[in-house]
């Protein structure tokens, strides 16, 4: 299979796990553009060569694209870029035209510009470190009395941040027009960070009203289209650690755990079903009363039980805490030797979503792969250790700043715990691509 995957941005999670996860499958090749195109946290990707890059492709069998990279720069660039929405159409109209004369498959999802409630303008406009608050609490009441609030943003401000939500949402009616039109095989509009009220709330309802598709979550929403785009069902048994609280809502999502799990599921083109007639099983170790999330300090009641096993192939979503993994459950799981026939693969980042998708996505292609690579497989899962456990849940807390020195003194233990564990050896380097302690880039030499 032929795939063509255009990501969000270059973070470690949206460039390099699509690659480590196509991998697995020695038959599946991924085609990606060069790195340096794509975006961060403060440059737009350089949209003319990527449409270069999409018009020069071979013949694909399929193509998962990010509309906002081809539209705006990135995800975080379409909160910040300050083109006119007839700049974006003429834009997005030569992206149709080259998709039109692909002949290939088209996975497309485009955001619902998200409203972060802080003041902290790191991903969004300038203006965000002093209104972020008070746009929120403008948006959040808009919504639920359908009435302006008084409000003290000054009125400039306000009318730019309107005029750049209305842009997003009138280009996001543009593509729902294309899928009636048949242009995608499927189209996800993505929502991340949902309060129970908000103007993104508002609009998502309204594209639903339209026949649009949308989807809680973001930067694993390619992911689960690229499981979609593997030909063949794969049968999957969500197994909860704590069923009586399946029904309890993650951090930064709108809906139930258990619902976040099926959404996941069925959007990875997967079939939920019980225990005796799953292909894979899907362990999920879920929260009792509040997700936590060690970065900030929200706790939490570690896992108390005994991890058994499964007796048939199973992944594990550590969603107990946000952010990171469970500490007292990996301990479990490392205190036993795996059967590595039977492992598809650990997840536990960002949010519940996020660890879901990608985990899905590895575990299917596992599941379907025509050339096995189980030494790409260990690496994939030798990342994920590394990223999830070892680093968000315990190495990032000891850090003051990026420092690839500091990070890599602090994670050799756990280097040789991971290594025992997945039976491999592990010599990486350590970084930091975004200059910040959220993300971590680690590579294996």
């Amino acid at each position: 299979m032929r795939l063509g995957f255009l990501p969000i941005d270059n973070r470690p999670v949206c460039y390099t796990l699509p690659e480590q996860i196509a991998g697995i499958d020695g038959s599946l090749e991924i085609f990606m553009p060069p790195r340096e195109m794509l975006g961060d946290l403060t440059k737009y990707a350089d949209v003319e060569k990527i449409f270069e890059w999409l018009e020069q492709l071979p013949k694909m069998d399929a193509i998962v694209i990010s509309l906002d990279t081809a539209a705006y720069g990135g995800l975080i660039s379409s909160r910040r870029c300050p083109e006119t929405f007839e700049e974006i159409r003429c834009r997005i109209e030569k992206l149709k035209r080259i998709l039109a004369k692909k002949n290939a498959r088209v996975y497309a999802f485009s955001s619902i510009m998200r409203i972060s409630n802080n003041n902290i303008n790191e991903e969004e406009k300038e203006y965000w470190n002093v209104w972020g608050k008070e746009i929120f609490n403008y948006s959040y009441i808009t919504h639920k009395t359908g009435e302006n609030p008084e409000n003290s943003i000054p009125e400039e401000i306000l009318t730019d941040y309107l005029n750049t939500r209305k842009r997003n949402f009138e280009i996001n009616k543009i593509y729902l027009e294309w899928q009636k039109e048949g242009l995608f095989d499927t189209l996800v509009f993505s929502k991340d960070d949902c309060a129970e009220y908000g103007l993104n709330v508002l609009e998502a309802s309204e594209l639903e009203k339209l026949g649009g598709f949308v989807k809680t979550g973001a930067d694993e929403i390619p992911l689960t289209l690229m499981a979609r785009a593997f030909s063949g069902e794969v049968k999957i048994a969500p197994v909860f650690s704590n069923p009586e609280c399946k029904h309890l809502i993650s951090n930064y999502e709108d809906v139930s755990i258990e619902q976040s799990v099926n959404g996941q599921i069925e959007l990875a083109g997967c079939k939920v079903c019980g225990e005796n007639e799953a292909d894979i099983i899907l362990y999920v170790n879920n929260f009792e009363n509040s997700q936590g999330e060690i970065v900030m300090k929200r706790d939490t009641k570690p896992f108390g039980g005994i991890w058994h096993e499964p007796q048939k192939p199973y992944m594990i979503a550590d969603v107990r805490f946000a952010n990171g993994a469970d500490n007292a459950f990996v301990k479990q799981i490392f205190q036993r030797s795996i059967n590595e026939k039977n492992f598809y693969g650990y997840s536990a980042w960002n949010t519940s979503a996020n660890t879901l998708g990608s985990l899905i996505c590895a575990a299917k292609c596992k599941f379907l792969a025509e050339e096995f690579n189980l030494n790409a497989f260990k690496r994939l899962e030798t990342v994920r250790f590394l990223d999830d456990w070892a680093y968000q849940a315990n190495v990032r807390q000891k850090l003051l700043r990026p420092d690839n020195e500091e990070i890599k003194q602090l994670m050799k233990p756990f280097e040789e715990e991971i290594a025992k564990f997945l039976n491999t050896e592990i010599l990486t380097t350590y970084s930091f691509p975004w200059n910040r302690l959220f993300e971590v880039e680690v590579e294996l030499i």
